[in-house]
């Protein structure tokens, strides 16, 4: 059966775009492969802290010295579990200061572990989640594609596909609306495109 992990991480609640499309872009796939399970992950309602000086000490053979600690040692590894055991992973990832939110980059910190999600060999680094295909609902206020005059300020979806690859999850498809900060018009004609290309989606 197949398993969709659902992760959200805009702060916006109910007026965020990436929150819409992502919930779009799970029922598009859940139509696709009838009967999939669903994971979800909030970051914001529900976030794991940043990773810290205490969690290295514990990763090389520390104590545990709380247990506010060790749940949050127990989340960071659900959190690998989850990538380990969904086939199709759904990102929300609105862009921040021209980078992902704060709360998906620490998801990003918690999930990128040596020995778990990549190992270094004799060729460098290889990540280890691999076979997954993973959907990206982009957003942005402004308008940072490749092309135009701001592109070089996109620090969110490079960031994001270069952690995505390096942990070996290659096999992306990024549903982007952007320019939604510049009016009515143009927020509704990128959100309009968006989700043709979530309905055009066939896995």
């Amino acid at each position: 059966m197949t398993t969709i992990l659902h992760i959200d991480s805009s702060i916006l609640g109910d007026y965020s775009v990436s929150r819409a499309l992502t919930a779009d872009i799970v029922a598009r796939q859940q139509a696709v492969h009838p009967g999939a399970n669903v994971t979800r992950r909030d970051l914001v309602a529900d976030a794991a802290m940043h990773l810290s000086g205490v969690h290295l000490a514990v990763f090389q053979g520390g104590a545990v010295d709380s247990a506010e600690l060790g749940q949050d040692l127990a989340t960071g590894g659900a959190y690998i579990d989850d990538l380990f055991a969904a086939d199709i992973i759904v990102i929300g990832a609105p862009m921040y200061n021209f980078s992902v939110p704060s709360q998906l980059k620490g998801w990003i910190d918690r999930v990128s572990v040596a020995g778990r999600t990549f190992k270094y060999g004799p060729n460098g680094p290889e990540g280890l989640v691999t076979g997954k295909k993973v959907f990206v609902a982009s957003t942005r206020g402004g308008v940072h594609s490749a092309g135009s005059p701001s592109a070089a300020m996109d620090h969110q979806e490079s960031y994001l596909l270069s952690a995505l690859a390096f942990i070996g999850m290659k096999d992306v498809t990024v549903i982007r609306a952007e320019g939604l900060a510049l009016g009515e018009e143009p927020k509704a004609a990128a959100i309009a495109r968006a989700k043709a290309q979530v309905l055009a989606l066939a896995a």
